[in-house]
């Protein structure tokens, strides 16, 4: 049966033990991006303003945070890794992991970068 929604994708794709982190950030998106949407499309849970600004990927070890103008993004933390033309992302591999300083400061810069 195809996934459709973001519970299923979950369900079907995060490691239970990463399942945690997941939650967490589904808790935090709203409050820190209100304006960003969740959604479950190409494949992947994501948060889109006008365009997707942000999305989560799975690996056996940890979730990727991925963030679509990362490389426009000032990063006074430097937790931003990747190499791709536009997109930057942080790893995170327990809830302890998710500095809600950070991510309002990244999400903030996402948000901008949207609406120009």
């Amino acid at each position: 049966m195809p996934i459709t929604t973001v519970e299923e994708f979950i369900a079907a794709k995060v490691a239970p033990e990463l399942r945690p982190v997941v939650a967490r950030l589904r808790v935090l998106m709203p409050k820190l991006a209100p304006q960003a949407a969740e959604l479950y499309t190409y494949g992947l849970p994501m948060w889109k303003v006008t365009n997707i600004i942000a999305w989560i990927s799975p690996t056996k070890k940890d979730i990727t945070l991925s963030f679509t103008m990362g490389k426009l993004f000032e990063d006074k933390y430097e937790q931003l890794k990747g190499t791709a033309k536009w997109a930057r992302f942080v790893k995170l591999k327990t809830v302890a992991d998710i500095n809600q300083t950070q991510l309002r400061y990244y999400l903030k810069q996402a948000v901008a970068h949207d609406k120009r």
